[in-house]
């Protein structure tokens, strides 16, 4: 799946994942703190790639990555956990068919982001499409 459009195969896999991760979590977070729960999730995540990336033959030193590199890793890693800890807490607080939309409204803010920051540039269908995103994500969070 390495075509132009072998990424799509990857984002959907992704999606899925991401469902399953809401429905797993709201079951495990039942009965334990929600940021205990993050570190838990954390943790297993750490060893899974570790093992992953050392099978599979990717493993490199990283005291040879570019400082940049480094720089924009740790601050996603920032910004992944703090996505986790906020997303972990309001799946103890609310109901999954309300949390995980307002977390997916985050394709809303990747799409400004990228405007903005990375100087990309979206067609008219795009934007019609990010403002449907938004519409339905905010429909339903705010359901009765």
């Amino acid at each position: 799946m390495m075509t132009s459009n072998g990424w799509f195969f990857w984002a959907a896999l992704s999606a899925c994942f991401a469902a399953l991760t809401a429905i797993f979590a709201k079951i495990g977070i039942q009965e334990v703190d929600s940021d205990f729960a993050t570190l838990i999730r954390t943790v297993i995540i750490v060893f899974i790639l570790a093992a992953f990336v050392y099978y599979t033959g990717k493993w490199s030193d990283p005291r040879n990555l570019p400082p940049r590199t480094l720089l924009f890793l740790g601050l996603s890693a920032l910004a992944t956990g703090a996505s986790w800890v906020c997303y972990f807490r309001a799946l103890q607080m609310g109901e999954v068919a309300k949390v995980a939309p307002v977390d997916k409204f985050s394709l809303v803010l990747v799409a400004l982001f990228a405007v903005f920051f990375l100087g990309e540039r979206l067609s008219t269908r795009e934007w019609l499409g990010i403002g449907l995103v938004a519409s339905g994500a905010l429909l339903l969070a705010f359901k009765r």
